[in-house]
């Protein structure tokens, strides 16, 4: 993992890798419950000429869009967005298409009060049953409860310099050893790198972004197209039981 790359201010975000892996996206909105949330995208779009709902994390390209899109961290009624579509996708058949990047879910006042950790429980909770398959692909970030309400998944991918955690190596650094300046010490123990990962069984699959995704991004996203496609070709393993087995699983414990 690169931080310079992973962290880049041109590396692609959710909209630019649906507009290079589907054809025909359109976007959905709302949760029906409260309101939009511009940190989450979602809607239809074509795979391979077979139909498809995508849903992502949504940062912005620069300071006026990611206030917009709130850095990329959900309130409810984003999860709950995403869980709607989710909803609608296993009515019609439509595999599920989730791209993870997120420092986590908003923590605001606001999202408190609006019942932020019930939406994340409910995702979870659905996401292990979906009759549809679900797969994720992590691009950049990938923080606790907030990355993984849309990453409960049959198969989860990340690229080169992706990051999954159960918190930031600066948080755990803080908690730990009330010194954040140990983020690195503490990124190295919480392994949260794509070949730590994927060596521990978390992920499936790396996908290789040589230079970085900001300067080889249409090479990536063919990467991401075959990878997914194969995937729901191949169909082994999509479904709601080993889904469900596969997390019940995670996980080495060890006695001193």
């Amino acid at each position: 993992m690169n931080k310079s790359i992973l962290y880049h201010k041109r590396r692609p975000s959710v909209l630019d890798w649906i507009e290079m892996v589907f054809e025909g996206f359109i976007e959905l909105h709302g949760d029906r419950l409260f309101g939009d949330d511009d940190a989450i995208v979602g809607g239809l779009a074509m795979l391979g000429g077979n139909p498809v709902t995508v849903i992502g994390h949504a940062k912005g390209k620069n300071t006026k869009e990611n206030i917009t899109r709130n850095f990329g961290m959900p309130h409810p009624e984003g999860y709950r967005k995403a869980l709607r579509l989710m909803k609608q996708a296993e009515k019609f058949k439509r595999p599920v298409i989730c791209f993870v990047d997120t420092a986590g879910a908003f923590c605001g006042i606001g999202a408190e009060e609006r019942g932020q950790g019930e939406a994340i429980a409910r995702n979870l909770m659905e996401m292990a049953a979906l009759e549809t398959p679900i797969l994720s692909v992590f691009t950049g970030e990938g923080g606790s409860g907030g990355a993984l309400a849309l990453a409960v998944a049959d198969r989860c991918y990340m690229l080169e310099n992706a990051i999954y955690s159960v918190i930031s190596p600066r948080g755990c650094a803080s908690i730990l050893w009330k010194d954040p300046s140990r983020e690195d010490e503490a990124a190295q123990k919480l392994k949260i790198t794509a070949g730590e990962l994927l060596e521990m069984g978390v992920i499936d699959a790396v996908i290789p972004e040589h230079s970085g995704a900001h300067l080889d991004a249409p090479r990536i996203a063919k990467a991401i197209r075959r990878t997914l496609r194969k995937a729901l070709e191949d169909k082994s393993g999509l479904n709601p039981q080993t889904r469900y087995e596969r997390f019940r699983t995670l996980g080495v414990f060890e006695e001193d």
